[in-house]
């Protein structure tokens, strides 16, 4: 669910490749021959990303210190944290240019059946660049948490991630750059640690 920030870690690849990264949560399983190849390539760069931000000493220690009854739903909560934070730390026409983008590509291609609702509506009421809005980004938490079956653990979570956010700031700052060195794809001539 945190597209910005892995439009962010793809945006130096093609917009196929782009693409990919962007609708990769709402693709299921490992045969991805019906994808076009750079859109396939962006699916599995997704999937990487996932797994080495998931298997990260910093994303690890949140879990632990996270409330134990929704410790479950931390993981998609953080996905939207990070999106917060990638907002946070671009300049305004680097989030410009890359929503942009983002936005171009997703309302010109139909999503996954598992995305397709969403999607839209996600570009029509521009959630990445509202992100930058720690308020709009708990909404969004709570609203996916209100999809799933049971109890909105979600939305239980909020109260606790504001009460952290200084230090999932923190968390931040030492993971995002170590996940733009191990996989982020640059633009050509730039450097792979900015921002």
């Amino acid at each position: 669910m945190n597209f910005l920030a892995h439009g962010w870690l793809a945006r130096g690849g093609s917009d196929n490749f782009l693409y990919g990264n962007l609708i990769a949560d709402g693709v299921k399983g490992a045969d991805l021959s019906s994808w076009d190849v750079d859109q396939a390539a962006g699916i599995r760069h997704h999937r990487r990303v996932d797994a080495y931000v998931d298997g990260h000493p910093v994303v690890l220690s949140v879990l632990e210190r996270s409330p134990r009854r929704q410790r479950r739903y931390v993981g998609i909560a953080l996905d939207l944290v990070w999106d917060h934070f990638t907002a946070t730390v671009l300049t305004e026409d680097e989030r410009y240019w890359l929503t942009y983008r983002c936005y171009r590509l997703l309302s010109a291609r139909p999503a996954p059946a598992r995305l397709a609702t969403m999607v839209p509506i996600l570009v029509e009421q521009d959630w990445l660049n509202r992100y930058a809005d720690f308020d709009f980004t708990c909404r969004a938490i709570a609203g996916i948490g209100g999809r799933l079956s049971g109890p909105n653990r979600l939305a239980e979570l909020v109260p606790w991630l504001e009460e952290e956010y200084e230090q999932l700031y923190r968390d931040f700052t030492m993971l995002w750059p170590a996940v733009n060195v191990a996989l982020g794809v640059p633009p050509q001539g730039e450097s792979v640690t900015r921002p």
